[in-house]
Parts: C-alpha cells; sequence; structure tokens
C-alpha cells in the first residue's frame, strides 16, 4: 500500500522542498529533486540512482512509473491539489523524484582518442549553464567540465534549462588549476576563447584532442587559462558590441569542431 498525502504540511513534502530550493540541503543529504517522466527518463538511462518516488494519480499511472523504473522503490500517492503546489513547473507530468547526487570527478570521465570537451569557467547563471549542456548534448561531445562552479549542477532551474541533459552528458567539476593539469595529463590541446592574444577560431585544427573553454560574459577567462591555452581564439564580432551569450560562443565554437572531424 502506498502512502498518501493530502497536506502541504506534511514534513516528508518540507524535505522535498527543502532539496528543490535549498543547494545547502542537497549538498548535505547528498540528493536532489527531478521533476517530469522526461527528465526522469534521462536521469535513469544516465545511471542515476532513484531514492523515493512522489505522483500524482490524475495525471500518471503507476504502472507507467513501474515499467519506467522497473526497481523496487518507496512510492507516495499525493493529491491533485497538493501536486500543483510543490511541483516546480507550471505543466508537469504527475511524477517528482528523489535522486542520488554523483560525484563528477576528473578522474571518472572516460573519453575517445580524440576528444571533444567543452569547458565552462565559473558559469553562475542556471540558464547558461542549463544552455551549454543542451549544446554539448546535440554536439555529442566527449564531456563537459565546470571550472570554479558557483551553482550547483542540480539546481532545479538547471536541470529545466537543460531539458535533462544534466543527465546525459559526462560532467566533471574542479578548479582551473585542477582541470589544466588532467587536460595536459590526457594531452589535450586547450582553445580559451578570449580576446587577447587571440587568432580567429575558423583558423585552428580542431581534429585533435581538443578542450574548447569559455568564461563568463562579465568577466572573460582568468588569466590562468589564458596563459596555459595552446591557443586563445575568438569569433569576429561585425556589430557594435565585443562578446556574446556565452552558451551561443560555445555552440559556435564546438560545431565548428564537429564540421572540421566530419570532414578530415
Amino acid at each position: 500500500m502506498n502512502k498518501f498525502i493530502s497536506s502541504t504540511s506534511n514534513p516528508t513534502l518540507k524535505k522535498l522542498l527543502q532539496l528543490q530550493e535549498k543547494s545547502r540541503n542537497r549538498r548535505k543529504e547528498g540528493l536532489f529533486v527531478v521533476e517530469g517522466l522526461r527528465e526522469l527518463r534521462l536521469a535513469l538511462k544516465g545511471g542515476y540512482n532513484i531514492s523515493e518516488v512522489f505522483f500524482c494519480p490524475e495525471l500518471v499511472s503507476e504502472d507507467t512509473l513501474n515499467n519506467l523504473i522497473k526497481a523496487p522503490i518507496s512510492y507516495t500517492e499525493l493529491s491533485l491539489e497538493v501536486y500543483q503546489k510543490v511541483a516546480y513547473r507550471g505543466s508537469t507530468e504527475g511524477v517528482i523524484t528523489i535522486v542520488k547526487i554523483k560525484a563528477h570527478q576528473l578522474v571518472d570521465i572516460k573519453t575517445s582518442e580524440t576528444p571533444l570537451i567543452l569547458i565552462a569557467e565559473a558559469p553562475e547563471k542556471p540558464g547558461n549553464i542549463g544552455a551549454l549542456l543542451r549544446t554539448a548534448d546535440a554536439a555529442n561531445v566527449d564531456a563537459v567540465i565546470i571550472a570554479n562552479p558557483k551553482t550547483d549542477l542540480y539546481n532545479p532551474n538547471i536541470i529545466r534549462s537543460s531539458v535533462g541533459c544534466v543527465f546525459t552528458n559526462q560532467v566533471a567539476v574542479g578548479t582551473t588549476t585542477e582541470i589544466i593539469s588532467f587536460l595536459k595529463k590526457q594531452k589535450v590541446n586547450i582553445y580559451c576563447a578570449a580576446l587577447q592574444a587571440s587568432e580567429h577560431y575558423h583558423l585552428q585544427d580542431f581534429t585533435t584532442a581538443t578542450a574548447i573553454v569559455v568564461g563568463t560574459e562579465a568577466t572573460g577567462l582568468s588569466d590562468e587559462w589564458r596563459k596555459n591555452a595552446t591557443q586563445n581564439i575568438i569569433i569576429p564580432m561585425q556589430g557594435e558590441i565585443d562578446s556574446m551569450n556565452v552558451s551561443v560562443a560555445a555552440g559556435i565554437l564546438i560545431y565548428e569542431a564537429k564540421r572540421q572531424r566530419k570532414f578530415k
């Protein structure tokens, strides 16, 4: 018999809401919240372990969830009114799950012989991080690495804006120093998007082991990245401003690398 919750004052729901809203609680518990069937499918495909399932029978059947999860999991039914109050998204599919966090260590990254890696230094806006993850998934890059992260990967806005691509990419986090050391040990060429001492991006050879590194629009990349680059690269600006959205810039650079590799 499933548990049933019909009040938002329930202690179990308070824990769920704290995991949604507070990065500190996610880190402490080692858990985060996934909402929606599509995101749940991607999390399962990405090898994530499901801890608890909350669902609204009026919106999704238990059989649908059983066929998807295929593991003995604690199920809790929510009334429609309660579900609508705790659901993070306006349009919803009736399921919220609590999922175990992964470590995202550099040593766990598995790459091809000539990997293509996307690196972002100190991104803050969840929407930009989500867009970077979508670009990485679309281009099927080997890995995404976040240097000096300022927002935890399991922020609900990152999961939502990435449309679940936080689960489909190999993702690691580390300091700039750690990541540069990792790349050099792996003999990966480092191409940094920067204004200083740069060459046009399309003149580079991205068919070898390549890391494309982007920074924030406000401050760009740190000196440490620029000094350790194989080559600093620039996307020529033909209008009045001298920069573009970080996820747009990353998409241009990643797809130039994919183009070169396809026609090599």
